[in-house]
């Protein structure tokens, strides 16, 4: 757990941002603070930020960045790529200037939301990995009204050409004018499959938008900009992709 020229605990502390090292022995002294899955009240304990595990109250303290990870509000029409032989735009075209990222995961030119970007090679591949059931929240907008037996339907499941899929969950969000909002939890990364799990019982999307990722949420992050993920987000991410086996 300790490394001999690691760093002292309470400096990891303060300059991930959680307490002024002041503060940070007064969080040791008090058990609220854990390494490698063990309370810490010693002071002075030295670690290796980049390796142990830290939680304060629980919740992870992610290590020094050497990596950058983005949340881009992707608008509709652009390509979940990092060019095009057709000269369509692509979410690189949103990319601060300079940044050399990738996107985890796609999301169709149609489809709007929440899409993760980063030179982590490591992190992106688990976050894709079905085996991590990472949750992803979607908003619909499908034609038609949807009945409660419809609802109902999804939630059981659906019989797809690729095999069944069943949601995490379904919530009707507003029924009007011919057309319901429709919010829809899931894990599987499968090949538009909102699109198509709603095609299936005959109400086909208008509109589509990702919400959410794990932990990390669109929010009120505008269309075509991103932002830096926050400690917290990362570190609950972290949490999802590296610390348990694949399921």
């Amino acid at each position: 757990m300790t490394e001999p020229d690691g760093v002292r605990l309470q400096k990891v502390l303060a300059a991930a941002g959680v307490a002024s090292r002041r503060a940070a022995e007064n969080l040791i002294a008090r058990g609220r603070v854990e390494v490698d899955g063990e309370v810490v009240r010693t002071q002075g304990l030295r670690v290796d930020p980049r390796t142990a595990v830290i939680r304060v109250d629980g919740v992870r303290i992610p290590p020094p960045r050497e990596h950058r990870y983005l949340a881009l509000n992707k608008p509709p029409g652009v390509l979940s790529a990092m060019s095009d032989p057709h000269g369509r735009p692509t979410v690189v075209d949103y990319l601060p200037e300079g940044e050399r990222l990738f996107h985890v995961g796609r999301l169709d030119a149609d489809t709007e939301g929440l899409l993760l970007l980063t030179n982590d090679g490591d992190m992106a591949q688990r976050l894709m990995h079905p085996s991590f059931e990472v949750i992803k929240t979607y908003l619909a907008d499908v034609d038609g009204v949807l009945t409660d037996a419809t609802v109902k339907k999804l939630r059981m499941g659906i019989d797809l050409d690729d095999g069944p899929i069943t949601p995490d969950a379904v919530k009707i969000v507003q029924r009007s004018g011919g057309h319901t909002l429709v919010q829809v939890r899931l894990h599987s990364g499968r090949n538009r499959i909102v699109r198509r799990m709603f095609d299936a019982v005959g109400h086909p999307v208008r509109r589509l938008s990702r919400l959410s990722i794990g932990p990390v949420a669109l929010g009120d992050l505008r269309s075509g900009h991103t932002r830096d993920l926050t400690d917290s987000e990362l570190g609950a991410l972290l949490d999802l992709v590296q610390d348990e086996q694949p399921h």
